[in-house]
C-alpha cells in the first residue's frame, strides 16, 4: 500500500511539473488583410504526450448562441523541429496533432474574418478587430494555462488596443493569465483614435475606429460620470485599467461586455444629435455596468466556461435584464436623464413588454434558459411564443426595485441587493444560484418574495403597473383604456413593389380568421394595398366588429378572407410624477431613483 501511494504521488508530481512547464505563445500577422484574413501561429512547448488536441471555442461569452467559429479556419498545419507533423480533425472544433513526444510544437492556421458585429472578428485593409474566441485555439485540458500574444500589425498600422496586460519591453506583446482572460479580451489593431480619462481611480482608454463627429473632451467628462455612478453602487471598481473599443459605422449598434474592456458599435455621425449622443451614453452605461453584473456577480453556470457547449442558466434576466434597467439608473444619476425622462422610459418599457403576446406564454426564467435556441434564432411566430429576457428582465427589475423600497420604507433598494450579491460572490469565488439571489432579496427587504417570483419570475403574470409605480408616487394610466380601435393584427413589408405579411399577432382578427405569414396582400374590400395595412383607411375607417374582405395571393393562388375586425388589445401607458405624493411615496421614489 505504501509503495502504491508513493508511486501515485510521484506520478501526480511528474504530471503537475510537466503541466507547469508548458508554455503557450501566439503570433498574429496580417498578410492579406484586404482579403479579410489573419495568420495565426501557435507555439506549445513543454509537451510530454504523443499527441495534443487543440480546440476553438464554439461561442463567445456574453452572446448566447453557438456560432461555430471553427468554420472560418483554414490551412491548419503543424511542425516540430522543422518537420511536418501528422494531424487530423477529431471533431468540429478540434484538431489532433501527433507530436511524437516532441517537446515543442508549432501550429499554423488562417482565420477568415468578415462579419461586422461586436462579437465576431472583422479584418480589412483599414483595421483588424480580433474577437478572441474566434481567433485563438486552446490545448485540451489547459484552459488555466497562461499564454502570450504578439501582434504584428499590417504595414502602416501603428496601434493595438486591448485589455490584455502588455509584456514589458516587447512592443505589441501581451500576456493572459489563463484562457478565460484571453477569450475575454478583444483586440483592435490599426490606426484608431485613442484617448484616455481617469475615473474612480482607474485609467480608461477609448479606441475609436471609423471616425465620427464625436467630441473627445466631452466624452472624457461624460463617460467618467457613468463610471463613477456605477462604482458608487458597488463601493469599488475592480479594475486597474479598462478599454473601450468603439466601432463607428454609418449605422452601428450593439455592445459586448468583457472583464476589463468592452466593444461598442456606434453611428459615426450621430454624436452631435441629442438622441444619438444619449444613445451612445446609454450603451456605455449598459456595458460598463456589466463590469460588476455578470462579469463578477454572475449566475453560477457562467464560469468556469465550457467553450464547446451551451452554458444553460435560468438567470439571464438578472445578468442582462437588470443591466438594461440599470443603464437608466446610471444615466439618471449621472445627469443625462431628468426624473420625468427616467419615468417615461421605464413606463414605456413596461408597456412594451405587456404588449408582447409571448410575455404571457414564456416566463423570464424560461426565456433565459432557452436563449441558445430562441432569442438569437427568431422566426415569424417568435413574438407570440417568446419574450426577450432583456426586456422582461428589465420590467422585473423595475418592479422588484420599487417593491424593496416600499418594503423598507425607502431605506433600501435593489442597489443594496446587487452590492451584497457582488460581495458574496467575491468572497465565495463562485457565481450565484437562483435560490441565493431570491434569499438575498428577502434578506435586504425583510419580505417574502415567493408570490412575486410566482407571478413575475417563474410565471407570466402581466405587470401590475399602477400598484408598483404607485408605491413611488407615480400615476400611470393606460391611454387605450375604453377606446375602440379596429385592429387587423399583422405586420407587413413591401418587397419589390408587393406587400407581404411578415408576422401575425396571436388571437387577433388575422390570426382567428385565417390569414398567414407570407400571404401577399392584394386588396381590402376592393381597395388595392399599397401601404402598411394597419394604417389604411380601409381599416382605420371601420368600427370594431365590422367585416372586411381581404384578398391575398397564397403560393400564387388568389383567395378571399372575410375578417371580423376586433379591438386593439394593447396598452399605451403614460406616467406622471405626483407632486402631492405622501411622505412614504417620496421616500420610496428617492430610494428607487
Amino acid at each position: 500500500m505504501k509503495k502504491s501511494l508513493l508511486a501515485l504521488v510521484i506520478l501526480l508530481s511528474v504530471g503537475m511539473t510537466a503541466k507547469s512547464q508548458v508554455k503557450i505563445g501566439f503570433e498574429v500577422s496580417f498578410i492579406e488583410p484586404q482579403a479579410h484574413y489573419a495568420e495565426v501561429e501557435m507555439t506549445i512547448s513543454g509537451l510530454v504526450k504523443d499527441y495534443i488536441d487543440v480546440k476553438m471555442p464554439v461561442w463567445a461569452p456574453g452572446s448566447y448562441l453557438v456560432r461555430e467559429f471553427s468554420k472560418s479556419v483554414e490551412g491548419f498545419g503543424a511542425t516540430a523541429n522543422g518537420k511536418t507533423l501528422k494531424h487530423e480533425k477529431v471533431r468540429k472544433n478540434a484538431w489532433r496533432v501527433h507530436s511524437g513526444k516532441a517537446n515543442s510544437v508549432k501550429i499554423k492556421y488562417r482565420v477568415y474574418a468578415f462579419e461586422v458585429s461586436v462579437r465576431t472578428s472583422f479584418i480589412d485593409d483599414t483595421h483588424a478587430f480580433l474577437s478572441s474566441t474566434g481567433i485563438f485555439m486552446y490545448p485540451d485540458g489547459m484552459l488555466k494555462q497562461a499564454s502570450t500574444v504578439k501582434i504584428n500589425p499590417y504595414k502602416g498600422w501603428t496601434k493595438v488596443s486591448t485589455g490584455l496586460e502588455p509584456v514589458a519591453g516587447k512592443q505589441f506583446t501581451y500576456t493572459a493569465a489563463d484562457f478565460d482572460m484571453l477569450f475575454d479580451s478583444p483586440i483592435e489593431v490599426g490606426n484608431q483614435d485613442v484617448f484616455e480619462f481617469t475615473a474612480s481611480g482607474v485609467k480608461h482608454e477609448v479606441a475609436m475606429y471609423g471616425g465620427g463627429n464625436y467630441d473627445k473632451e466631452k466624452l472624457k467628462v461624460d463617460m467618467a460620470k457613468i463610471v463613477e455612478q456605477g462604482t458608487a453602487i458597488y463601493g469599488e471598481n475592480p479594475n486597474k485599467h479598462y478599454t473601450f473599443i468603439v466601432h463607428n459605422f454609418s449605422k452601428g449598434s450593439g455592445g459586448l461586455e468583457h472583464l476589463n474592456s468592452t466593444v461598442l458599435g456606434a453611428s459615426r455621425n450621430d454624436y452631435n444629435t441629442k438622441e444619438g449622443y444619449k444613445g451612445f451614453l446609454d450603451l456605455v452605461a449598459h456595458e460598463y455596468y456589466h463590469l460588476w453584473n455578470v462579469k463578477r456577480m454572475r449566475p453560477i453556470a457562467l464560469g468556469p466556461f465550457d467553450y464547446e457547449n451551451e452554458n444553460y442558466t435560468p438567470s439571464l434576466w438578472i445578468a442582462e435584464g437588470f443591466t438594461a434597467y440599470y443603464e437608466n439608473k446610471l444615466m439618471l444619476r449621472a445627469g443625462f436623464l431628468t426624473e420625468k425622462e427616467f419615468v417615461d422610459q421605464l413606463v414605456t418599457a413596461v408597456s412594451n413588454v405587456s404588449n408582447i403576446p409571448g410575455a404571457q406564454v414564456q416566463s423570464v426564467t424560461e426565456a433565459s434558459y432557452d436563449a441558445w435556441i430562441k432569442l438569437y434564432r427568431p422566426n415569424e411566430n417568435s413574438n407570440n411564443t417568446t419574450v426577450s429576457y432583456y426586456a422582461k428582465g428589465e420590467v422585473v427589475g423595475i418592479l422588484m426595485d420599487i417593491a424593496i423600497a416600499q418594503a423598507t420604507k425607502g431605506a433600501k433598494s435593489l442597489d443594496d441587493v446587487m452590492k451584497a450579491m457582488y460581495l458574496q460572490n467575491k468572497a465565495q469565488k463562485r457565481g450565484f444560484t437562483e435560490a441565493e439571489f431570491k434569499a438575498m432579496v428577502e434578506k435586504i427587504s425583510g419580505q417574502d418574495f415567493t408570490d412575486f417570483y410566482a407571478k413575475y419570475v417563474n410565471g407570466t403574470h402581466l405587470p401590475e403597473f399602477a400598484k408598483y409605480f404607485g408605491y413611488a408616487g407615480i400615476k400611470v394610466t393606460n391611454e387605450q383604456e375604453g377606446k375602440s380601435t379596429p385592429y387587423l393584427g399583422v405586420t407587413s413589408k413591401k418587397t419589390e413593389g408587393r406587400m407581404f405579411i411578415t408576422a401575425i399577432m396571436r388571437n387577433t382578427s388575422a390570426w382567428v380568421d385565417g390569414l398567414s405569414v407570407n400571404d401577399e396582400l392584394i386588396s381590402i374590400d376592393g381597395t388595392p394595398i399599397e401601404a402598411a395595412v394597419e394604417r389604411m383607411p380601409a381599416i382605420t375607417g371601420k368600427k370594431v366588429g365590422d367585416v372586411v374582405v381581404i384578398k391575398v395571393a397564397r403560393d400564387g393562388v388568389l383567395r378571399d378572407f372575410k375578417v371580423t375586425l376586433n379591438n386593439y388589445p394593447g396598452i399605451k401607458l403614460v406616467g406622471e410624477i405626483d407632486e402631492n405624493a405622501t411622505e412614504l411615496q417620496k421616500k420610496v421614489r428617492q430610494a428607487w431613483m
